[in-house]
């Protein structure tokens, strides 16, 4: 491929290829200084920002003159970035929207405090398209977010800007959120780890805890297993939900034999060539690992791909009618691009339909569950189709067009986010062509995110991630 469709900061600096862990010991045994850190990682954000356009707001000089970081932690003064759709201090929290004006926040949201709680030092906010409703991060105005792998190509959605920016090397660990794929997409496509969590395993999301399904999980990008297990255990330290089994610290694969059931299709299309391909090839690494393999279909009913679109359609039917109570006076709905205005007309049309959609998806953690069985995990693509141009998935296009589009492409993700279950993105292939990533998904049961981390170490530790810098 053209090298210079590639960008990434990863030089001689101080910091390296180091993930957390490894910078983290390095501040630790006093290699390097916390300055030091945050100085070089404001300079590779620097470098990459202008050519990606993966930062919403930042406050670097502030920043440098007062950094402020809980001590004595495993990820005490990590540089980090915060979705723009959660609080935090001192930024506005704009949702990557242009349909109302954000006052700067005076507390930050409870995630964002579990997380700085872990130690991070959030040097900004990532940006995201209008709402987390796209699964490219791109923009009615034609700005969007370049994939640093490939700037021709979208880096997914909607957690876009932290991926990018994780990616290409400005932060090892970037704050990411899920409400129908948005940790798992941008994942798949820029070679990360993206692990959407069981509903209610971090704080509740304040956006979404009230909703009649509550779609929205927290966590993180990263661009190795250990980054991911342990950030999950530093934040069950700060909030350990009762209901759940606990994950704890996971440093090593186990080597117990799984019941796996592989899907290579979705309920409304077909996998393309190269994802089927690594999905099987994936499938292999697990068989040589002693694991048992068996394809199945999901037991998903059909109607759930039209439940989805309506109750995804009832979310952008409440931001049109409820902006100024939700986001405030100054909303504008006439500023909301095609696919926000689109999916709250597809949910007008449909309204009648609502308490027969909201039933029928209130039944899918029970079939899903009954899954688990017969299996241990899911092996699955993230995607139906490799990562697209830019310009695919853009809101600038005919709803009907873009709306099609995205049903086909985020075929399977949306399943685990209704159910609440957890699910794993992991990079196990590349493109022939221009290698890009392709990312293959691992799902399990609620509550079940250990034995996914387990998982990932193995594939992890049998085929090494592939590297931007490679």
């Amino acid at each position: 491929m053209d090298n210079q469709k590639r960008i990434h900061a990863f030089t001689d600096d101080i910091l390296g290829t180091s993930d957390v862990i490894e910078l983290s010991n390095r501040i630790q045994s006093k290699d390097i200084s916390i300055d030091e850190v945050i100085r070089a990682t404001i300079e590779r954000a620097k470098f990459v920002n202008p050519l990606l356009n993966a930062i919403e707001f930042e406050n670097f000089e502030q920043i440098l003159k007062s950094p402020t970081f809980k001590p004595n932690q495993i990820f005490s003064a990590i540089p980090t970035f915060i979705k723009d759709n959660l609080d935090l201090i001192g930024f506005p929290t704009q949702q990557g929207s242009t349909s109302f004006k954000s006052k700067e926040k005076i507390k930050n949201s409870k995630i964002t405090q579990q997380m700085l709680d872990t130690g991070l030092i959030a040097l900004g906010k990532s940006i995201m398209p209008e709402f987390g409703l796209n699964a490219s991060t791109e923009f009615k105005s034609g700005d969007y977010t370049r994939n640093p792998w490939h700037t021709d190509y979208s880096c997914g959605a909607s957690s876009g800007g932290a991926a990018a920016l994780v990616a290409s090397g400005v932060v090892p660990i970037a704050h990411a959120n899920d409400g129908g794929g948005s940790i798992r997409i941008p994942a798949a496509n820029c070679g990360l780890v993206g692990l959407k969590p069981t509903r209610g395993r971090w704080y509740p999301n304040e956006g979404s805890q009230y909703l009649p399904i509550d779609l929205v999980s927290d966590g993180v990008l990263t661009r190795s297993v250990r980054d991911t297990a342990f950030f999950f255990a530093e934040m069950e330290k700060q909030y350990k939900p009762k209901k759940l089994p606990e994950i704890g610290l996971i440093q090593h694969p186990s080597s117990k034999p799984l019941r796996i059931g592989l899907v290579y299709d979705s309920l409304q299309t077909n996998t393309d060539a190269e994802t089927r391909q690594t999905v099987e090839s994936t499938a292999q690494l697990l068989r040589n690992l002693g694991h048992h393999i068996e394809e199945f279909s999901l037991p998903i009913p059909d109607s759930f791909v039209d439940d989805f679109s309506h109750y995804w359609g009832f979310l952008s039917f409440m931001i049109q009618q409820f902006g100024k109570p939700l986001l405030g006076k100054d909303f504008n709905v006439n500023e909301l691009d095609h696919l926000t205005v689109g999916l709250a007309n597809l949910y007008k049309k449909n309204f009648y339909k609502t308490p027969l959609f909201l039933y029928r998806l209130k039944q899918i953690q029970r079939i899903y569950q009954q899954i688990f069985q017969q299996y241990d995990v899911i092996l699955s693509p993230v995607l139906a189709h490799v990562s697209p141009q830019i310009g695919y998935l853009s809101p600038q296009l005919e709803f009907d067009v873009l709306f099609e589009r995205l049903r086909n492409y985020v075929a399977f993700t949306p399943i685990q986010n209704i159910a609440g279950a957890p699910a794993i993105s992991l990079p196990m292939g590349m493109t022939k062509l221009d290698s890009r990533p392709i990312g293959i998904q691992l799902s399990a049961d609620l509550g079940q995110e250990r034995l996914l981390i387990d998982l990932a170490y193995q594939l992890e530790q049998i085929q090494p991630f592939k590297k931007i810098y490679d």
